[in-house]
C-alpha cells in the first residue's frame, strides 16, 4: 500500500475516533502512532520480522515532537496570555468593565445584553481564552440580565457568544497556535485580529438591537444614569486600556523603528501588569492560587492537544497528503473563492463534532498548502494573485477566517465548549439552554464570516501597515 493510502484511512480513522468521542489529543497522538508504524513498515514490505523495527523507529520519530515543537518561544505566550485574564477577574477588573458597559450601552433596546457583549469584547482584550471569558461573565452578567427579565435561555446565549470574541481580539491563544503551524508572524496575526473581533461585536450587538425592537419585551432598555454616572464608571475600567495599550505599545513601537520585544515578552509584561493591580485591588494568597491553577489546568489541555496533534502531523508528512491535497485542490475547475468557501462550510461541519484547537491543529497541516496554491504560492506578489493579496497577507486573511469559524464552532451542538461552560457555572441552566440561546448568533457570525471574505481590507488594514 502507497503511503497516500495509508495516510486516507489513518485520517478516517481518527475522525471514526473522534466522532465516537475520544478526546482529539489521544485520537491524534494513536492515529499518528499506529500510521508511522504502518508506512515504516510497509516501506520494508510489511514483513513480521520487521515489525518490531517499524515499531521502534515510529517511537523515536513521534517521540522528538513533543520537545521540539512545544519548546519553541511563541507558545510561551499561550499561558501568559490566559493568566492575565484570570489574573483580571481575581483583581476585579471585569465587574468594573461590566459596569461601565451597563451605564453607557444599556439604555438602547436590549441594552443590558449589548452591555454584556461589548464588555466581554474590552475582557477579550486582556484575555487569551474563550472559555474563560464565558466562564467570568456567566457568573456575572447572566443574574443582571434575569433580574430585568430575560428570558435565561438567551441570556446565557449572549454570553457563550460573547465569550468567543477572545478567539480574534488579541491576545488570543488559538491565533498563536495558528501562526506556529503555519510558520507566519505572529505580532501581524494577533494585530489583524482586532478590527474583525471589534467588527464580530459590533454585529452581535446590532443584531440583539433588532430582535429587541421586533419582540415585545425581548430586551427591557435600563435606564436612569446620569452622565456623571456614566464618566465616574470609566476610571475603574481603564486599567484594561492601559494593559492593552502597554502590550501593542511594547510589542509593534508605533513610534517606528524596531519593536521594543516579543510578542511573548508582550504577554509577559502584560501580566506582570495585571498582577501589579490585582495586589492593588486587595487580592490576596487564596485568589492568586486560584488564578494560577485555573491557567495551568487550561494551559496543560492546551498543550496536550498540541503534542497528539503534532505527532499526526509528523505521520502526514511522511504520508504527503498535505501536497496530496493541494495538488488536488488546485486541478479542480471550480472557482478559487467558491473552493475557499467550501473549506470554510467544512470547518463548520467539522467544528459540530471537534473543538476549535484540536480542529485547527488537525486540519491546518493538510489545508493551509492548499489553500496558499490556490492563492499561487507563498510567495507570490499582490498583482500575480488569485485573491488579489501577497502570499504573507493571505496567510493573515486565511487565518482570521479560520480563527472566526473557530470562534463559531465554540457554541456550535453537540461539542460547543463555551456553551457547556456557561451551562457548568450555572445551575438553573442546561447545555440545551445555552444551545437555544445561541441560535441568533449564527446568523451574526454567517453575515460577518461573509463581509469579512469580501472585503479581505476589514482583515488587512491594521498588518499592513506595520
Amino acid at each position: 500500500m502507497e503511503p497516500i493510502d495509508i495516510g486516507l484511512v489513518v485520517s478516517g480513522g481518527l475522525l471514526v475516533l473522534v466522532v465516537l468521542g475520544m478526546r482529539v489529543a489521544f485520537a491524534a497522538g494513536l492515529a499518528g502512532m499506529v500510521g508511522l508504524i504502518w508506512i515504516f513498515w510497509a516501506k520494508k514490505g510489511m514483513d513480521p520480522e520487521d515489525f518490531g523495527w517499524a515499531v521502534t523507529v515510529a517511537v523515536k520519530t513521534a517521540g522528538q515532537v513533543p520537545h521540539s515543537k512545544v519548546s519553541s518561544q511563541a507558545l510561551s505566550l499561550i499561558p501568559t496570555f490566559i493568566l492575565i485574564g484570570y489574573l483580571a477577574y481575581y483583581a476585579g477588573l471585569t465587574k468594573a468593565l461590566f459596569e461601565a458597559a451597563k451605564r453607557w450601552f444599556a439604555w438602547v433596546p436590549g441594552g443590558l445584553a449589548v452591555s454584556t457583549v461589548f464588555a466581554t469584547a474590552g475582557f477579550a482584550a486582556v484575555s487569551g481564552a474563550s472559555v474563560a471569558t464565558s466562564a467570568v461573565f456567566a457568573r456575572i452578567a447572566i443574574p443582571e440580565m434575569l433580574k430585568i427579565g430575560y428570558d435565561k435561555r438567551f441570556a446565557a446565549g449572549v454570553v457563550a457568544a460573547g465569550g468567543t470574541l477572545a478567539s480574534l481580539i488579541p491576545p488570543s491563544a488559538i491565533l498563536v497556535i495558528y501562526a506556529i503551524i503555519v510558520e507566519q508572524d505572529v505580532g501581524k496575526l494577533l494585530l489583524a485580529g482586532f478590527i474583525p473581533g471589534a467588527f464580530s461585536a459590533l454585529v452581535y450587538g446590532l443584531l440583539i438591537i433588532g430582535l429587541a425592537l421586533v419582540i415585545k419585551d425581548f430586551g427591557p432598555r435600563v435606564t436612569g444614569f446620569t452622565w456623571r454616572e456614566r464618566f465616574a464608571s470609566l476610571p475603574p475600567a481603564l486599567p484594561i486600556v492601559f494593559v492593552v495599550v502597554t502590550i501593542i505599545f511594547f510589542v509593534y513601537n508605533p513610534f517606528g523603528g524596531d519593536a521594543w520585544g516579543t510578542p511573548t515578552e508582550g504577554g509577559a509584561i502584560g501580566a506582570f501588569v495585571v498582577f501589579l493591580m490585582a495586589l492593588y485591588r486587595g487580592m490576596r494568597w487564596p485568589q492568586l492560587k486560584d488564578a494560577l491553577l485555573e491557567t495551568a489546568k487550561l494551559s496543560v489541555m492546551i498543550f496536550t492537544i498540541i503534542w497528539g496533534v503534532l505527532v499526526y502531523v509528523r505521520f502526514l508528512g511522511f504520508a504527503d497528503l498535505p501536497g496530496a491535497f493541494a495538488d488536488w485542490i488546485t486541478s479542480l475547475t471550480m472557482s478559487p473563492m467558491l473552493i475557499l468557501i467550501c473549506i470554510l462550510l467544512a470547518y463548520a461541519v467539522l467544528g459540530m463534532f471537534m473543538d476549535a484547537i484540536g480542529m485547527l491543529l488537525l486540519t491546518l497541516p493538510v489545508v493551509y498548502p492548499a489553500v496558499m496554491a490556490l492563492n499561487g504560492g507563498e510567495f507570490v506578489s499582490a498583482a500575480d494573485s488569485t485573491f488579489g493579496m501577497s502570499g504573507p497577507m493571505c496567510a493573515i486573511w486565511f487565518g482570521i477566517l479560520v480563527v472566526k469559524m473557530a470562534e463559531f464552532c465554540l457554541i456550535t451542538p453537540p461539542i460547543g465548549l463555551n456553551c457547556f461552560v456557561v451551562a457548568g457555572v450555572r445551575d438553573d441552566l442546561t447545555v440545551q439552554d445555552v444551545f437555544k440561546g445561541v441560535t441568533p448568533f449564527f446568523i451574526a457570525d454567517g453575515v460577518t464570516i461573509a463581509l469579512l471574505v469580501a472585503f479581505p481590507g476589514i482583515v488587512l488594514w491594521l498588518p499592513s501597515l506595520v
